[in-house]
């Protein structure tokens, strides 16, 4: 076990994903959601996400990446142009990763895709809707925090930089 390594790669996801998709939707949202939304609506909306859905999505989006740990998907990602007028012109709309796969800093790999492509397209900045701790209060249905990020250089090392899962090779 020791010096074991394990592959990380992003790529851009294909139709043949979308078994693999629909699992990391229904475990994530069920792990995120269940106890916030009720049960009857929160499978109502992961029945939508069917593989079939995912075949038919990834035929026209050609702005979703998948991540990839050992072969297996393991996340995705959605980006694209701002839903919102405003400083930002950029926008990760989903960030997904598999339960077992949370809280390893592989989430980074996928964010890092995203604001790639947004920086192909000259997108300036980018915005990511959060949902910020477990519960809501009764006059708000959802919780949104934006995240800035500048097109610059960060100065500080991230956590996953140093992670034993190596750095994910560029996506393609």
């Amino acid at each position: 076990m020791l010096e074991q390594r394990t592959s990380v790669r992003v790529r851009k996801a294909r139709p043949t994903d979308s078994e693999a998709l629909a699992a990391v939707f229904a475990s994530s949202w069920s792990l995120a959601y269940t106890g916030i939304l009720p049960e009857n609506h929160l499978r109502t909306m992961i029945s939508r996400r069917s593989p079939g859905w995912w075949r038919t999505n990834l035929r026209s989006d050609g702005n979703m990446l998948v991540l990839q740990v050992g072969g297996k998907v393991a996340g995705y990602a959605t980006c694209g142009p701002a839903r919102s007028r405003g400083n930002v012109q950029g926008e990760i709309f989903e960030l997904y990763l598999d339960p077992l796969y949370q809280g390893l800093g592989l989430g980074e790999h996928l964010f890092e895709g995203c604001r790639s492509i947004l920086d192909s397209r000259r997108l300036r900045g980018l915005v990511v809707w959060a949902r910020v701790g477990l519960s809501f209060t009764s006059t708000t249905k959802r919780k949104r925090r934006t995240c800035w990020v500048s097109r610059t250089p960060r100065s500080c090392r991230s956590p996953c930089s140093q992670s034993p899962i190596p750095r994910a090779a560029p996506f393609g």
